[in-house]
């Protein structure tokens, strides 16, 4: 499985695993020129802004780690995009979320949701 196919598989199993904790999962890669945002998804009045990443090893901090600084910036770049583009999703509270897939090229991955990972 290369790269690309990889990050296909773990933002589907991400978005499955929203699904079935109860958030309605509005788009996905959504692109903008300061970057882009894997999942865009609605929990009640918050609008949960999330992060997909995975990892073929944990080495070098795993996939958590690798959601640094210029990262969050170029997420929440995108985010103020997104919102300014569509005022009836700049009425909810934002939540800036990152979920790891393990395992996602076996039959069992393991998913890790961390709520409010960072802010803005």
């Amino acid at each position: 499985m290369d790269r690309a196919e990889l990050g296909r598989t773990a933002e589907a199993i991400a978005a499955e695993h929203l699904r079935r904790h109860g958030l309605e999962v509005l788009t996905r890669n959504y692109r903008r020129r300061n970057g882009e945002l894997d999942i865009i998804a609605r929990e009640g009045d918050v609008l949960a802004i999330v992060e997909v990443r995975t990892r073929s090893s944990d080495a070098f901090g795993g996939a958590a780690a690798s959601v640094d600084g210029w990262k969050r910036h170029k997420i929440i770049r995108a985010a103020q995009q997104l919102l300014q583009q569509h005022a009836e999703l700049a009425r909810l509270r934002v939540r800036f979320d990152v979920v790891i897939v393990h395992e996602a090229h076996t039959g069992r991955p393991r998913v890790e949701w961390i709520r409010h990972a960072f802010e803005a």
